[in-house]
């Protein structure tokens, strides 16, 4: 376990504590700008939020999404601008998790999904980085939280990718995270997988949890979240849904990768090619 524990304590990107400034916001994104030897991939992008917030991010695939996410986690530096956490830089912070895309994570490493869970802890620890009685506990109520204390024990690969999922929502909870930031936890999830997700986000918001969820799909995220980010290397719109989701901003997001359909009641905004052979529609 110490080993494990020390392997995930090296991708950490959280390594010390600072304070929250009172009345500050919990993110303030201030003219972000992050260039990679490609190209520009975030211009100039401002926002706040405030806490018990639930945003969907969306965008075409190279929208910056990722980018996004890693900067404000602190994971990636920007080459300019200022990310503030409740009043300080994002690395001084353990209230950040940041889940990442499961295409992304090796699921033959060697570790149960108790033993992921509990790198949640990790900042929580004292100097030996041995999980206390109190840590456990605190993983136990997160595998409770997601529904899978069943599955403690189970080694990472044995999981569907709705439980993937969730074991790593349970990682942030026990992190104590304030802030969460899930990159794309739908790709590739049937309709009930999605609706636990969608089950357990909910409850985390009465908990005044702050959730930015990156995703292709519209129709979800005008349903199921309050504010809503349209993003395509600069920030296009951020708001409620009725205000972002209008015709000529999806299409300056998504150019000729959207179409729209005349419907009797409404209209029906398609997307073909853009999402990596996904579609997503919005009414």
């Amino acid at each position: 376990m110490k080993k494990l524990i020390n392997t995930f304590r090296k991708q950490s990107f959280s390594r010390r504590y600072a304070p929250h400034e009172e009345n500050a916001p919990l993110l303030a994104m201030q003219d972000i700008s992050v260039h990679y030897e490609t190209g520009l991939v975030l211009d100039h992008i401002n926002f706040d939020l405030t806490p018990g917030t639930a945003v969907a991010v969306v965008g075409p695939n190279g929208a910056g999404k990722t980018t996004l996410f890693k900067v404000i986690a602190g994971i990636l530096d920007p080459g300019e601008g200022i990310v503030q956490v409740s009043g300080h830089e994002p690395g001084g912070h353990t209230c950040i998790a940041y889940v990442p895309q499961r295409s992304t994570v090796d699921w033959t490493f060697p570790a149960t999904v108790a033993d992921v869970v509990m790198m949640g802890r990790i900042n929580k620890m004292g100097p030996f980085l041995w999980p206390q009685k109190e840590d456990w506990d605190v993983v136990q109520r997160s595998l409770d939280f997601v529904n899978l204390s069943a599955y403690a024990k189970r080694q990472i690969s044995e999981l569907s990718g709705g439980q993937q999922q969730r074991m790593f929502m349970a990682r942030a909870l026990a992190q104590e995270a304030e802030l969460m930031l899930l990159d794309e936890p739908f790709n590739g999830l049937d309709v009930p997988a999605q609706e636990k997700i969608l089950e357990i986000l909910a409850t985390l918001k009465l908990q005044n949890v702050t959730v930015m969820i990156s995703m292709h799909d519209l129709r979800m995220a005008a349903e199921q979240f309050d504010r809503v980010m349209l993003l395509n290397k600069e920030l296009l719109g951020f708001g409620v849904p009725e205000e972002v989701f209008t015709r000529d901003l999806l299409l300056k997001a998504y150019q000729g990768h959207l179409h729209f359909v005349e419907g009797e009641f409404d209209t029906l905004a398609v997307g073909d090619d853009c999402c990596e052979g996904e579609q997503h529609e919005y009414h």
